[in-house]
């Protein structure tokens, strides 16, 4: 279970974000930045910031289930965008990933990621409830 804060003396959250993010105990876990590949490693939606914030959200929620987690369990999102307009425009798209109590998140404009045609790339932190992580077999 967890609860979102958003104390009365600082701005309110204006989408899909929480300036605090308390969850109870379960195991930690730190995911890699990921971008919009597929499982063979080419980029979808090239030139497509929408079609890329989803394959990134959806590799995201694959990482987490492959180990008992889920979207929810996401405490802090940080966000690499070429494109800072064109990726506050897909808002709508995290709100299909994302529920309250919604993640901290920070967004940071780059000039590229590692692969030119990329738009996006997103790393997350998420608390699993330990009934539900399940270790690796890898």
């Amino acid at each position: 279970m967890s609860k979102s804060y958003n104390p009365a003396t600082v701005w309110k959250p204006f989408g899909a974000f929480s300036m605090v993010k308390i969850h109870e105990g379960g195991q930690l876990v730190h995911l890699k930045g990921q971008v919009s590949l597929d499982r063979e490693g080419q980029i979808v939606g090239k030139g497509d910031m929408r079609v890329q914030v989803r394959q990134t959200l959806e590799n995201i929620k694959a990482v987490l289930a492959a180990i008992g987690g889920e979207m929810a369990d996401i405490v802090s999102l940080t966000q690499y965008t070429t494109d800072i307009e064109r990726f506050m425009a897909s808002g709508d798209i995290r709100k299909e990933f994302f529920s309250e109590p919604y993640p901290v998140t920070t967004t940071v404009e780059i000039v590229r990621l590692y692969r030119p045609d990329l738009q996006i790339e997103i790393t997350a932190i998420a608390e699993i409830p330990r009934n539900r992580f399940r270790m690796p077999a890898d």
